[in-house]
């Protein structure tokens, strides 16, 4: 019986890693940031909810366009941006870790 639970508990945790929320930004050089995300099975992104936050305070937000990337002028400052699929699937990233 001990095996049993242990073997579908093993399938629930590796289930539940196969649709891992990720997203990559870029400074396009020109006053812009564009991000790109989806999910690690290779879900689209489309629709999702992104916002970028400063101080703890949402300044921008909207939703990933159907090629899963949200554009945005950069703020200044330090700020977060944020890929929101709902619990468990939600990715932060920092304006400092962004680059060219």
């Amino acid at each position: 019986m001990f095996k049993k639970i242990l073997l579908v508990s093993a399938l629930l945790v590796s289930g539940a890693s196969a649709h891992t929320a990720v997203m990559t930004c870029f400074d396009n050089g020109d006053g812009t940031i564009t991000c790109e995300g989806g999910f690690s099975d290779g879900a689209s992104g489309s629709g999702v909810a992104m916002y970028i936050k400063q101080n703890d305070k949402k300044v921008s937000e909207g939703l990933m366009n159907e090629d899963s990337e949200f554009t945005f002028a950069k703020p200044q400052g330090e700020y977060n941006v944020n890929f929101d699929a709902g619990k468990g699937h939600v990715v932060s990233i920092k304006g400092q870790d962004i680059v060219e």
